[in-house]
């Protein structure tokens, strides 16, 4: 074969190599500089100090910094969007919970896709909810909470960490799968949430189990049932929704996850989706896992990809049975 037809021959492959991002050379030093992680919540709450334990561990594999920013402001709208805009070339990711699947069902200034505009690069699996009441509360199981409920001159009050959030989510199924009516008390996030369910201003709330043991523990708490399909292994002895008020379907997790922009190229989420996977199967990492409660089997960015688009179908369908447009 002549010079020049090899040379076309080459720059046949690699022009549409190219043109898809995966220039070998281009991304064979990746990570070359910082890496930023944004969280779109506030700081110190589960999705923050997930990221910040990633993140320190992926500083310490890359020899780069690995930078954890939070972004907070519109329910995670904010720091999402950010993301969205940010060049596709793996040096800005996002940590997200529920509220990524359901933020533009609530807000009609978002107008990013939480499936169409962003790639997984891992899911860490996910914490159960346990629903808890203020010890004054004369219930004793959640059947009992939702009869007092359903029988009381005005119906119990529930708070959540914000419109959209994990929380939220989980009180307004069950009011859908139970038909007992509940009044929504939204806060900004689960701290001050938490604090007045512990002084006894509102009756409920279904909070992720992280933040509840220590009030459980410490008597201030009451845990009347987990959302989740399966038992809490911190909360053995809690039974599920299901088991507690015969709702077999009823399932409801503060899930984590890793993202990228959508145009990320291939090689860069692969390389990044191999890290975090190295990472977190450190002993180390394992037992924060479990200190925070996270439980289940960590999934690849393509497996996230497909359970995203699942959850966002599924809360789509809720949030427009509950009659919720979009402000």
């Amino acid at each position: 074969m002549t010079k020049p037809s090899l040379r076309r021959l080459v720059l046949a492959i690699c022009a549409p190599l190219a043109a898809l991002g995966l220039n070998a050379s281009a991304n064979s030093d990746f990570p070359s500089k910082p890496v930023r992680i944004i969280v779109p919540y506030p700081a110190g709450g589960v999705v923050d100090s997930l990221a910040r334990l990633i993140g320190n561990k992926m500083t310490a594999k890359y020899g780069q910094p690995v930078i954890v920013e939070n972004k907070a402001g519109a329910g995670g709208g904010i720091g999402t969007d950010y993301v969205a805009k940010s060049p596709p070339d793996g040096y800005t990711l996002l940590m997200v919970s529920p509220s990524h699947a359901v933020a533009p069902l609530f807000q009609k200034s978002i107008h990013w896709d939480p499936v169409r505009d962003f790639r997984g690069i891992a899911g860490f699996g996910a914490i159960p909810n346990v629903i808890v009441v203020h010890p004054d509360v004369a219930a004793r199981t959640l059947s009992e909470f939702l009869e007092l409920s359903r029988t009381s001159a005005a119906p119990a009050t529930y708070a959540s960490s914000g419109i959209g959030t994990s929380s939220f989510l989980a009180g307004e199924l069950l009011i859908q799968t139970t038909h007992v009516p509940l009044t929504h008390v939204p806060y900004k996030g689960q701290p001050e949430a938490i604090h007045d369910v512990i002084a006894g201003r509102v009756d409920m709330m279904p909070m992720s189990t992280s933040l509840a043991l220590p009030q459980i523990r410490a008597g201030k708490l009451r845990p009347l049932a987990v959302t989740t399909q399966q038992r809490a292994s911190a909360l053995p002895d809690v039974p599920t929704v299901a088991e507690a008020a015969g709702l077999p379907n009823y399932d409801v997790a503060t899930w984590l996850a890793l993202l990228a922009p959508s145009k990320t190229p291939e090689p860069v989420l692969q390389a990044l989706s191999d890290g975090v996977a190295e990472v977190i199967a450190e002993p180390d990492v394992k037992a924060k896992f479990q200190e925070l409660a996270i439980e289940g089997q960590p999934l690849t960015g393509a497996e996230f990809d497909r359970y995203l688009e699942k959850e966002v179908g599924a809360w789509a369908l809720v949030v427009r049975q509950a009659g919720i447009k979009p402000n």
